[in-house]
C-alpha cells in the first residue's frame, strides 16, 4: 500500500453564506428530508442541475415535433400561430 501515500485527492468544497433566517430554513428543510445539511445542499445542487437537463431536452423535443403535430393537427394551432400560417399561405 505505500504506492497510494500522497495519492489521495480531496473532493472540490464550497463555502456558502445565508442570513442567520436563511440558515434556519435550510436547517429545517434538511431536517424534514432526514439528511444532513450537507447532504442536503449537495442533493440541492445535484437536483437543480438534473432539472435544468431535462426541461432543455424536453423543449429541444418539442421543438423537434412541433411542425409535424402542426401538420398532424392543424385545428389545435394556438390562434396567433393560426394567423402567421394563413398570412404565409396567401
Amino acid at each position: 500500500m505505500w504506492h497510494l501515500i500522497g495519492t489521495v485527492r480531496s473532493m472540490p468544497s464550497l463555502n456558502v453564506s445565508f442570513t442567520d433566517e436563511e440558515l434556519e430554513g435550510v436547517r429545517a428543510a434538511a431536517a424534514a428530508e432526514g439528511k444532513s445539511l450537507k447532504q442536503y445542499l449537495h442533493d440541492l445542487g445535484v437536483r437543480e442541475h438534473q432539472r435544468k437537463q431535462f426541461v432543455a431536452g424536453a423543449l429541444a423535443w418539442g421543438e423537434k415535433l412541433s411542425a409535424e403535430f402542426d401538420e398532424a393537427f392543424p385545428d389545435e394551432l394556438p390562434p396567433s400561430r393560426r394567423r402567421d400560417r394563413g398570412a404565409a399561405v396567401a
